[in-house]
């Protein structure tokens, strides 16, 4: 029973980044940056940004995108637009 209400918000968070970056699951420490260390150009980083929206039904603002410069941003910005209100 491997769905994606099993997986916790990183692990879909990191398979979204593993299919749209076409890296593996270990280069994905917090440090990496998605264009300098994963090859990505912004093409790329918005085609995550509307997967992240989509999968998590969730709005992330370009100044919100912008700042999200490595995958632990990503995932600090994530946690924080998944916090109950």
């Amino acid at each position: 029973m491997n769905n994606e209400k099993d997986k916790t918000t990183e692990q879909q968070l990191d398979d979204i980044l593993v299919e749209c970056l076409g890296v593996k699951a270990e280069q994905l420490t917090p440090e990496a940056r998605f264009i300098d260390d994963l090859g990505a150009d912004s093409l790329t980083i918005t085609e995550i940004i509307m997967a992240v929206e989509e999968r998590f039904g969730i709005t992330v603002s370009d100044e919100q995108a912008e700042r999200a410069q490595t995958v632990g941003q990503l995932r600090e910005l994530l946690e924080e637009l998944l916090m109950p209100r």
